[in-house]
């Protein structure tokens, strides 16, 4: 075998088009999403690299136009899940074995297949727009945000290798960076195309072999970019694509003994049933399984009374409301000073004539609908208890109509105590919930920040004053994994950001980092002396 110290450079964030009106990419991009609007695509099952066509059989629709389909999603059950375990198994040795610049240079040749020029770019935004209902600008960081895993994924474990032990006189240390033993379930989100790439590759960049349950709402877009990894030579078998019921992938492969780790992000509740799963029978497992999550949040905006306002209300519409509020990060309360309300108040009102939910074809719209009808249950649901509630006051938006679309209009709620259910609760939507605080409560204020939740996700402070921005970050220094001063809690860049928090919000491994990549990995210390000893007295017994 050739040998050679192979160095990858540090790598750059993919570029971002902006797709102003009428330019080439943005006329470009929306004839792709006419053409696919027009086609109905069959999503199989694709184990070692087979499509398989199943009995159980779901449609897949437009979120903003709910009686359009767009694909027919082939679900798999217990024989196919389990073929997929067994079958990365038949190619899990070859696959570690494989010299590591290899494997990474399959990821890095799919990111070039989707990056600024590629061929696959707008098949995998256009989908994402469909699928998932995104604005162009919103599918277009989601996609950007995917290559930059698949270099920055590359980038970490060649970090990861360098780490190698002292010396020791008369032996060779070394250290081998061996992937996981077994397989990684990779069960993912629907918001996120990059999260749904990501979970899947990052253990199989790393040499270890995934089975990835694709959410049911974006599993167009998440079978475009598998076919891209096949495109880039991606073995058979080395991931599986099994879109699934939960229930079954809960039952068959979060049980099977193989399990070497679960890479997840979704919500709170499935996370812990799935720690509990794992907890209560762990003796099952041949060896004890890395749980790595993003579930839940309930990301705040805190106020000073020295913030600029016209930024605190940028921060504010762009953070609760781009992609409908369905990031993790998205913000979902807010903790405004007295003395800046009446001022915001008016401007947010002002603002909030121009933002609304609409089609994804129609440019100028803020933010577009929610996934599907169990959403908007729940959404609409919060927001029509909060008209009905003396605790609480809807101030902006309000309207929902899913007669053709889950649209919900971006709604801001005032709050009349600090604990109302929307101060407190993750919904997941456009909606937005204020407490105004006396300028003089902000020390309680600050606490009520910090505790009133079970998570500790992303969170954002206006401030100008130099002291209140040092003291509110350190009284709020675990109450968010992504902190931001004076600048919205959402948009972390891989590699700028490292995103991911703790509490009841994950296990802040930060995907794209080296930290989240050595969770792929196990380690064997090997020791090698030159000249073996061969006494058998200590000296002091001499």
């Amino acid at each position: 075998m050739n040998e050679g110290f192979f160095k990858m450079e540090r790598p750059e964030n993919e570029p971002c088009k902006l797709y102003k009106a009428g330019s080439p990419e943005q006329i470009a991009l929306m004839a792709e999403v006419e053409k696919q609007s027009q086609e109905v695509v069959e999503i199989p099952v694709i184990i070692n690299g087979k499509e398989i066509f199943t009995d159980d059989v779901i449609d897949i629709v437009e979120p903003h136009n709910h009686s359009h389909v767009i694909a027919h999603l082939h679900r798999g059950g217990e024989k196919e899940l389990k073929d997929a375990i067994d079958g990365t198994q038949k190619v899990a040795k070859e696959w570690a074995d494989m010299p590591w610049e290899n494997r990474a240079a399959i990821f890095l040749r799919a990111a070039e297949l989707m990056s600024v020029n590629g061929p696959c770019r707008n098949k995998l935004l256009a989908a994402t727009m469909l699928g998932q209902s995104k604005n162009m600008w919103e599918a277009e960081i989601d996609i950007a945000e995917l290559f930059d895993f698949m270099r920055f994924d590359s980038w970490g474990l060649q970090e990861i290798y360098k780490g190698q032990p002292g010396p020791t006189p008369g032996a060779l240390n070394r250290l081998e960076y061996r992937p996981l033993e077994g397989f990684v379930a990779a069960l993912t989100p629907f918001n996120f195309t990059s999260i749904g790439g990501n979970l899947p590759s990052a253990p199989a960049i790393a040499g270890g072999v995934s089975v990835w349950k694709p959410s049911t709402t974006s599993s167009l877009a998440n079978y475009y970019f598998f076919k891209v990894l096949q495109a880039a030579g991606l073995p058979d078998g080395v991931i599986n694509f099994v879109p699934s019921k939960g229930t079954d992938y809960s039952k068959y492969v979060i049980t099977d003994p193989r399990m070497s780790g679960f890479h997840f992000t979704g919500s709170t509740g499935v996370f812990n049933s799935v720690w509990r799963e794992v907890g209560s029978h762990i003796e099952r497992y041949h060896s004890y399984p890395r749980l790595v999550g993003e579930t839940g949040g309930k990301d705040f905006i805190f106020a000073d009374p020295s913030a600029n306002v016209d930024a605190l209300l940028s921060g504010m519409m762009r953070a609760a409301f781009s992609y409908a509020g369905q990031k993790c990060s998205a913000a979902s309360r807010a903790y405004v000073p007295a003395s800046i309300w009446p001022e915001l108040k008016e401007k947010m009102h002002e603002v909030m004539k121009n933002i609304y939910a609409g089609d994804i074809r129609d440019p100028k719209c803020f933010c577009n609908a929610v996934i599907d009808a169990a959403a908007f249950k729940k959404i609409s649901g919060y927001i029509e208890e909060a008209k009905n509630s003396p605790d609480a006051e809807v101030v902006e938006g309000g309207q929902c109509d899913d007669s053709v679309g889950y649209f919900i209009q971006p709604t801001v709620i005032l709050a009349k105590t600090p604990t109302y259910k929307t101060m407190i609760e993750e919904i997941f939507g456009p909606v937005l919930t204020v407490y105004v605080y006396e300028d003089e409560k902000e020390e309680e204020a600050i606490e009520l920040c910090d505790t009133s939740t079970a998570y500790g996700l992303t969170g954002a402070l206006y401030a100008e004053d130099r002291k209140a921005i040092n003291d509110i970050s350190h009284k709020l220094s675990q109450a968010a994994g992504n902190f931001y001063i004076n600048e919205k809690p959402t948009g972390a860049v891989v590699g700028q950001q490292p995103f991911g928090g703790s509490r009841a919000s994950g296990t802040n491994d930060k995907a794209g980092t080296s930290t989240n990549m050595a969770r792929w990995v196990t380690q064997r210390a090997v020791k090698e002396v030159l000249v073996p000893e061969t006494k058998i007295l200590m000296p002091h017994m001499e």
